[in-house]
């Protein structure tokens, strides 16, 4: 079963036939995602150096950001600054939905074709949905300021103090509730408009702000399976944080290609 939704405000580029044409949306079940994640896998399984590469990037960007606030002495918005770095995954696995573009329909893969494709075709589009998410962040982290000024005022506890109090009183483990409870939510908003935007940018040639709330309907007609790959998602971050974002090498790979073929479920 499927509903309909209409395309959005058109605007010049390739491809410019696709646009004004209805956007139909599928409904999808639990063993389509189990399939999609199978197609993953395997798509990782058969251009391994391409996901790795892109998986390679955002660890190194995700360690960056650690090192940088644990420079600075905002220790304390390490774990923010990690959840929020989360909300770019979609976009670093850009290329991987280039490289599952081009097994899909059997074509060759190249560096040049891989990093080039998918910002050549987005474009700016790519880009305005990007700052989106970077807004969201900004928003994140100044909640995440508002809640740590709440809880701890001026004082600004050491690190195992900090600890110490998140994980052995309640008051602590108060803040460390809301915290991530806000954060979920964040998580939950950005999650609706990036769940198939980025790679419906990719392969189509419509706004941003069509792909923004396709996504959003796509995941609202299923909300059941999106939810369950939403849990997928925030259970591969966790893992890769816990290692220190080396498990990233893989699993941003993984998500990625696995992004696609949902996309491909979802939209026709």
């Amino acid at each position: 079963m499927a509903i309909m939704a209409d395309a959005g405000p058109s605007s010049a580029g390739a491809h410019s036939e696709e646009r004004g044409a209805p956007i139909k949306i599928n409904r999808i079940e639990i063993s389509d995602l189990m399939e999609c994640l199978a197609l993953g896998v395997k798509d990782f399984n058969r251009a391994p150096k391409y996901g790795m590469f892109f998986g390679g990037i955002y660890a190194v960007g995700g360690l960056g950001i650690v090192w940088v606030a644990f420079g600075l002495g905002y220790f304390y918005l390490a774990y923010p600054f990690v959840m929020g770095f989360a909300l770019f995954a979609p976009f670093a696995a850009a290329g991987t939905y280039e490289v599952s573009r081009r097994l899909e329909q059997g074509q060759p893969l190249s560096w040049r074709c891989v990093l080039g494709a998918v910002w050549s075709r987005a474009g700016m589009e790519f880009g305005w949905l990007a700052l989106v998410s970077l807004f969201t962040l900004i928003l994140w982290l100044d909640l995440a300021v508002f809640l740590f000024l709440g809880f701890f005022g001026a004082h600004v506890p050491s690190l195992p103090e900090l600890f110490t109090t998140i994980f052995t009183t309640t008051y602590g483990m108060a803040f460390f509730a809301v915290g991530n409870l806000v954060g979920a939510v964040i998580a939950l908003v950005v999650f609706s408009f990036t769940a198939i935007s980025p790679p419906l940018l990719a392969d189509r040639d419509i706004d941003f702000v069509t792909a923004l709330t396709t996504s959003v309907r796509a995941v609202l007609v299923n909300p059941r399976t999106m939810l369950a790959w939403a849990v997928v998602i925030g259970m591969d971050l966790a893992l890769s944080f816990v290692t220190l974002f080396v498990a990233l090498i893989v699993i941003l790979p993984v998500l990625g290609h696995t992004t696609w073929h949902l996309y491909r479920r979802l939209i026709d």
